[in-house]
């Protein structure tokens, strides 16, 4: 089975490119299932399901959905094997920009789109940084050279991912993705594996409930600015 892991700002396609995707790897007599990850709500399951694919959702609640990914992807791993996938598909939230659900030795995709402006990807950390391939969705409403400078900006974020424009709409780029994630490699257990990137530093009063303003009541791993 090989794991693929999806992250991207929220709205930037993430699950039309993924819906595509599968529907291909499904034509070429593959089977998959997708683990979706989020924070209060998602209605995904009802798009996976409706092209017959099995699909687990994950809601973290007050929780970091990145820290709830980390905490839940060894045991998705094992219900990926025991459903015998040839694919598992894992969508992120893509709630914080500092997060990035990427596993070493394991495949990372990374999924944004033209509107978001040009410096965008600077603004996007490691689930860009650290990709192996970036997708760059939405590029049929913009301009030629909107696409070229998004695209050249992105490349300056991440030098080495392979970039690839998808319409998650009419399928454009999907086959071509489909060959790539073709070349990953499989994927048995992640207990000796290691994520690509440091998540973001937690446990304040503020991740343990507090709603109180105010410095005493703030406590834990705090930052604070020099006015």
């Amino acid at each position: 089975m090989k794991l693929i892991t999806f992250s991207g700002p929220p709205s930037s396609g993430k699950t039309s490119v993924l819906l595509k995707l599968i529907q291909t790897i499904k034509a070429q007599s593959h089977t998959a299932g997708v683990i979706k990850f989020d924070c209060l709500y998602a209605n995904e399951a009802e798009q996976f399901s409706k092209i017959g694919v099995p699909v687990q959702v994950g809601l973290s609640g007050n929780l970091c959905p990145d820290h709830f990914f980390v905490s839940n992807i060894q045991e998705g791993v094992i219900w990926g094997h025991g459903e015998k996938f040839d694919y598992l598909f894992t969508e992120s939230a893509g709630l914080c920009n500092r997060c990035s659900p990427h596993i070493k030795n394991v495949q990372a995709v990374c999924v944004i789109d033209n509107l978001m402006g040009i410096d965008t990807p600077r603004k996007i950390g490691p689930m860009l940084r650290m990709a192996d391939i970036v997708i760059i969705t939405k590029g049929d409403i913009v301009s030629q050279a909107e696409r070229e400078v998004f695209a050249f900006r992105v490349r300056q974020a991440n030098a080495k991912a392979k970039i690839m424009f998808v319409n998650g709409i009419n399928g454009q780029g999907i086959y071509e993705l489909s060959m790539l994630i073709s070349a990953a490699p499989p994927t048995l257990m992640l207990a000796n594996e290691r994520l690509r990137f440091s998540m973001p530093a937690a446990l304040c009063s503020y991740c343990l409930g507090e709603t109180q303003i105010g410095s005493e009541f703030q406590v834990g791993n705090l930052r604070k600015m020099n006015f």
